[in-house]
């Protein structure tokens, strides 16, 4: 299981609070994996020098067909700006046929609590992605 250990792209001054998210995606099948894997590293060199981000870290399981990303950020717009801004806007775009599944979570913390634990990630994603199927099956 590769990962990409978390980085600091930013210093997070004291005594504020982090925006967290924590992202999976699952693509459609394994011929999409090398193209997924190669993209996500594009947008990885992006978090690292993007404005306002605190810290990120990047699971791939490509046999699984799964990727993770946890990255902690100064505000929603840091983050917001970051996946508008290029190449990601045009990453994710191109990738959109290629996901079988992806699930979205979002929390706040101080930032002395970073870097988050992949554990805590993953059980929150765990969370979104039931709250997710509970609410299609409305």
């Amino acid at each position: 299981m590769p990962t990409l250990p978390w980085v600091k792209p930013n210093p997070a001054p004291p005594h504020t609070r982090a925006v967290v998210m924590a992202s999976h995606f699952e693509v459609r099948s394994l011929k999409d994996v090398p193209r997924f894997f190669l993209k996500s590293l594009a947008a990885w060199r992006q978090v690292r020098s993007a404005p306002g981000a605190f810290g990120a870290s990047l699971i791939a399981r490509p046999v699984k067909r799964s990727f993770y990303t946890l990255s902690a950020w100064e505000s929603r717009d840091a983050l917001y700006g970051y996946a508008k801004a290029e190449p990601h806007r045009s990453i994710m775009n191109g990738l959109r046929p290629t996901m079988r599944r992806s699930t979205f979570t979002f929390w706040e913390v101080p930032v002395e609590e970073l870097p988050i634990g992949w554990d805590e990630a993953k059980r929150r994603l765990a969370d979104q992605a039931r709250t997710d199927a509970a609410g299609a099956g409305n």
